[in-house]
């Protein structure tokens, strides 16, 4: 015989307490932001102009642009896309840590990178891929375009006029600037070229390093697929097949 009285419901269980719920709430959000951001993508701000007029850039009002990261756990970078990598030493010599030289304040400053309020602490640059591991790529006197394995390819995505003068003596608007090569890029290593030619320090401008100014395959951080701000000028971002 039940000894509950009449009219009265079953005890419910407790309610979790505000200052445990909300605490387990923030640091779960913090964590799903975490692994969105460290396998799926992220959003990177374009800080310069050096890949107009496919993305806007201009410090602090720059192109916000998705980064996916997903597809190249399938498939390598291909010639045409346009990624977001971690520059190499030769690529970093002015870069600037961002970072305070407060402990305490740059543990708060990792934190926040974790959930994506404050950028990572290593050279994110934006380039597209010309040519990968085993081609060679070039621009001589003479030639009608970038050349990959004795090829020209599509520069129909490139800023045109360009955006400086250059020196018909030591190069060409088809060259995007200063003739270049031969440069055999190493297996597992991706070219890059700014599409804004004469404004771009890309891999024709770290040509003497280790990866004859090559990026590695580890430093790639994903694909650009979309400029999802400002409003005006969300698109997807377009990945040519270059060389066809």
């Amino acid at each position: 015989m039940s000894t509950q009285r009449a009219g009265r419901p079953a005890e419910e269980g407790k309610a979790i307490p505000w200052y445990i719920e909300m605490p387990a709430v923030i640091v779960l959000t913090l964590f799903f932001i975490f692994i969105i951001q460290t396998f799926i993508g992220r959003v990177y701000v374009i800080p310069s102009a050096s890949m107009e007029p496919t993305l806007h850039g201009l410090k602090g009002k720059g192109d916000r642009i998705a980064v996916e990261k997903i597809s190249y756990y399938f498939d390598d970078p291909q010639p045409g896309d346009v990624i977001v990598f971690k520059g190499t030493d030769s690529w970093n010599t002015q870069y600037v840590s961002n970072r305070s030289s407060n402990p305490l304040v740059a543990g708060l400053q990792q934190v926040g990178t974790w959930a994506g309020l404050v950028p990572p602490d290593e050279n994110d640059l934006v380039k597209r891929v010309i040519a990968t591991g085993g081609q060679t790529v070039s621009c001589q006197a003479g030639d009608p375009a970038v050349m990959v394995d004795g090829a020209p390819i599509d520069q129909t995505y490139i800023l045109q006029p360009a955006a400086y003068p250059i020196d018909r003596a030591t190069g060409s608007e088809e060259c995007g600037g200063a003739y270049f090569g031969p440069i055999t890029v190493p297996e597992g290593n991706y070219f890059m070229m700014g599409d804004n030619r004469t404004n771009s320090l890309d891999s024709r401008y770290h040509l003497g390093d280790q990866y004859q100014g090559t990026i590695p395959r580890e430093n790639v951080r994903g694909k650009v697929v979309a400029i999802v701000f400002p409003l005006d000028r969300m698109s997807a971002v377009a990945d040519p097949d270059i060389q066809r």
